[in-house]
């Protein structure tokens, strides 16, 4: 008797698999063939999408053919194009086409990279990678270390690692609620440019988000050192328990790099865990002009760098650096019958969830190994050396704009600035009862430039908060960027600027 299984298997024959695995391939270069002058989103309300995707659970099977349609008829114009040269948004890298091979080869033989044994190639992959990412950066390459899902979880791990390290007794088994726990354990970053990961980090291990300290920054929104030494002083006094420094290494907003050689040797005066949160800048490192700024990062306990961002490795791939390996191995060891032999035998190897919180875990490492054996360190270092130049391009055509403000000087590839008329910066430093209305105005015209121009179809740009006003900020992270798409982008949020500003000062009340 034949059963449905049987008349619907869940596996293609071979020339089927090939017919579409052809197409697929016809579909994905097609994409990015086209995707330089795709609109960059979709400019659609969310209803409007979520109505496209709304039917009901299959009962019966679909053609193959017919599901691959799906792809260019639904999906892809309901798409934001992370690849396009003119998206600006978040910290997204645009995705190398090696990295979309190695991502199909690695679902292909479908590893769990937990174990060595389900995953005997993938798991020295990884390690070789590991090693690779380490000496890009400059990082000892007998450190530990592993690829995780992004930086929150890459943060996760140094900064749990961190805690489990320092705290004195053993956090593992008896938790934060022992007798012995003395008091609160406590994070330090710089107040303005501190990630928010490291907030969502505190909570989830349980200290809360009050553990957090905020450090003050220097006018270049670098950590001030002295004010840190000050800080530790006080939270000591107290009774707290300073555990973890986390330094940026490529800010998000203004692409900082804190003073990394001065906060290493506080932290080693005070035996505290040096964390390094590179996620957006740490393999800026590779840029001989840009070295200097990283002096000191070698000394970090702990580094956390996600190859998603400025490497371009297509979603999802963040990574963690440890200094001392078996402080991952004392952290997140486990033990469970059915993962283990009774005996050990030449066939078996590294486990990577004895080295952080996955069981499970993808092989992440395949689209970095191949990224990093196509491209080479000189193929990427030519990459981040033109988004670089991007960004610079972009500061000079702010600061030779009398309708645009420079808040900082370009690092890296992340910028911000705020449109802001000639006129109304005047009445603003002419009388400062006008400076408030003033600034509610730029924020308000700024967050509506923002919005404007992802309606626009020429690029997606975003907002953030700097010193608590709203300006408009630039992830200049695509490999595929140009000065043309700066000029391109600059030039439409300056049109867009003069519109809107022509249609709201009545509705704000603001006048001059």
């Amino acid at each position: 008797m034949v059963t449905a299984v049987d008349s619907h298997p869940a596996d293609f024959d071979p020339d089927e698999f090939r017919d579409l695995g052809y197409r697929t391939v016809d579909i994905i270069a097609e994409y990015f063939e086209q995707v330089d002058e795709l609109p960059v989103f979709p400019a659609k309300p969310q209803s409007v999408i979520e109505a496209m995707f709304d039917e009901p659970l299959p009962e019966t099977g679909q053609r193959p053919h017919e599901i691959l349609d799906e792809w260019p008829e639904r999906i892809l114009p309901n798409s934001t194009h992370v690849g396009s040269p003119r998206y600006f948004g978040y910290v997204m890298g645009s995705g190398t086409t090696m990295g979309v091979l190695a991502d199909a080869l690695a679902a292909s033989v479908n590893m769990n990279v937990g174990g060595w044994k389900p995953a005997p190639a993938a798991t020295e992959i990884e390690r070789q990678t590991i090693e690779w990412v380490a000496e890009m950066i400059g990082y000892p390459t007998d450190c530990g270390g592993m690829f995780t899902s992004g930086g929150t979880m890459a943060n996760l791990t140094g900064i749990l690692t961190a805690l489990r390290s320092t705290a004195g007794y053993d956090t593992k088994s008896r938790g934060l609620q022992s007798d012995d726990r003395p008091g609160q354990f406590t994070i330090y970053m710089a107040d303005h440019e501190g990630h928010s990961s490291v907030f969502r980090v505190a909570e989830i291990i349980g200290l809360g988000a009050e553990a957090v300290r905020l450090v003050p920054s220097h006018d270049d929104f670098t950590m001030d050192v002295d004010a840190l030494v000050d800080q530790l002083d006080r939270d000591e006094a107290n009774g707290d328990v300073p555990f973890c420094v986390v330094a940026q290494v490529g800010s998000i907003n203004v692409g900082a790099i804190d003073p990394l050689e001065a906060i290493a040797d506080v932290c080693a005066e005070r035996d505290i865990w040096f964390h390094a949160d590179g996620a957006c800048g740490a393999v800026g490192a590779i840029l001989p002009e840009k070295r200097p700024q990283y002096a000191g990062l070698d000394r970090a306990d702990s580094v956390t760098l996600d190859p998603h961002k400025w490497l371009s490795v297509p979603y999802e791939c963040g990574c963690t650096l440890v200094r001392d390996p078996a402080a991952m191995e004392r952290s997140f060891a486990m033990h469970a019958s059915y993962l283990e032999g009774t005996e050990r035998t030449p066939y078996e190897g590294l486990d990577y969830y004895e080295l952080g919180p996955q069981m499970s875990r993808g092989f992440r490492a395949l689209k970095v190994w191949m990224s990093l054996k196509h491209l080479g360190v000189e193929g990427y270092r030519a990459r981040l050396s033109r988004t670089v130049r991007c960004t610079e391009h972009l500061d000079a055509r702010v600061r030779a704009a009398d309708d645009f403000v420079a808040l900082h000087e370009p690092n890296l590839y992340l910028y911000s600035f705020q449109y802001a008329p000639p006129d109304l910066r005047a009445a603003a430093a002419a009388d400062a009862n006008a400076r408030e209305a003033v600034d509610e105005y730029l924020d308000a015209l700024n967050q509506r430039i923002a919005d404007e121009i992802q309606l626009s179809d020429v690029a997606f740009v975003m907002t953030t908060s700097i010193h608590d006003r709203t300006v408009l900020r630039l992830s200049v992270c695509s490999h595929r960027t140009t000065t043309d798409d700066i000029d391109r982008t600059f030039e439409t949020l300056r049109d867009i600027g003069q519109r809107e500003d022509a249609t709201l000062r009545e509705t704000f009340g603001v006048a001059v």
